[in-house]
């Protein structure tokens, strides 16, 4: 069974820093894609940043600049830095594999103090 155990959230002031991750395993195969979403209540899920085998990134308009993705073969991290309010979310690490099987982590909660 896929497991994806994701690290990392908690309450911060603006300003400040978190680094979330989240590892993966018994995927079954390649790990194509990884990445973060996030998501406030009353709110679609949105893209925070991708990551593919290549070493491509993708970053929302809103992060860049200020959160950095990268990955350890089956460990995704996002460093989050000049965390603003508005971050405050559910951040939901996110797998893809090359059969394009996906699967979602439980979720981690960040909150930015002002």
């Amino acid at each position: 069974q896929v497991q994806l155990v994701e690290s990392g959230g908690g309450l911060v002031q603006a300003g400040g820093s978190l680094r979330l991750s989240c590892a993966a395993s018994r995927t079954g195969f390649s790990i194509d894609v990884m990445g973060w979403y996030r998501q406030t209540p009353g709110k679609q899920r949105e893209l925070v940043a991708t990551t593919i085998r290549d070493g491509r990134t993708n970053y929302a308009d809103s992060v860049k600049g200020r959160f950095t993705i990268s990955r350890d073969k089956n460990t995704v991290y996002l460093q989050m830095n000049s965390l603003k309010p508005e971050d405050t979310a559910l951040y939901y690490c996110n797998v893809r594999t090359i059969v394009h099987n996906e699967y979602w982590g439980r979720g981690t909660q960040v909150t930015v103090s002002s």
